[in-house]
């Protein structure tokens, strides 16, 4: 990685979080010990399992819209040449039609991450009363709390590209069939 600025290389690399870092931040010392304890940690256990249910969710959701917008450039570039040279305009329905959906599909991955914020809040607390807080106080803070993206990049602030992009390049492609037209 040589002659890489060490900014980028840092970004790039792969350098894993020292277990000295973790170790101190893993157990809470102040968790109080108590009968509800088992009632506590079934409740946490559930409410984990319902924090990864709302990521898998979200990944479903990002499945369906990738496939859908896949399909739907090969159906314009199937089509394409087959347009009359004057019907261009045409295409201000099915390109209003992409981008009302590139913006639910934004909406839906920020909805996601607020709901999983929550979650994660939620859980954090939990964590204060159990005897370890291995998600919020060691792991949330091995990754930098998400403040430093040579550590971590939040999965949802990438996504939330990805429809931006698809809508960016349905209005280019429409702006380029304006200019350019059908079957040339």
């Amino acid at each position: 990685m040589r002659g890489i600025p060490p900014g980028i290389r840092r970004y790039l690399g792969t350098e894993a979080t020292p277990i000295d870092d973790v170790r101190p931040t893993l157990w809470n010392t102040s968790a109080p010990a108590s009968p509800d304890q088992v009632v506590l940690l079934e409740q946490y256990k559930i409410y984990v399992e319902m924090a990864d249910r709302v990521s898998a969710r979200r990944s479903l959701t990002n499945t369906f819209f990738l496939t859908l917008n896949t399909a739907v450039f090969a159906v314009i570039g199937t089509f394409w040449r087959g347009l009359p040279a004057n019907a261009s305009w045409l295409l201000v329905f099915p390109l209003l039609a992409v981008l009302i959906q590139c913006g639910a599909w934004f909406f839906l991955i920020r909805t996601y991450r607020q709901l999983n914020s929550a979650k994660y809040a939620v859980i954090g607390a939990m964590e204060e009363r159990l005897p370890a807080s291995p998600y919020w106080s060691a792991e949330w803070k091995a990754l930098g709390e998400g403040k430093d993206n040579a550590k971590y990049w939040p999965l949802t602030h990438l996504e939330q590209w990805i429809p931006s992009l698809f809508a960016a390049a349905y209005v280019g492609s429409f702006i380029a069939a304006m200019v350019v037209g059908p079957g040339t």
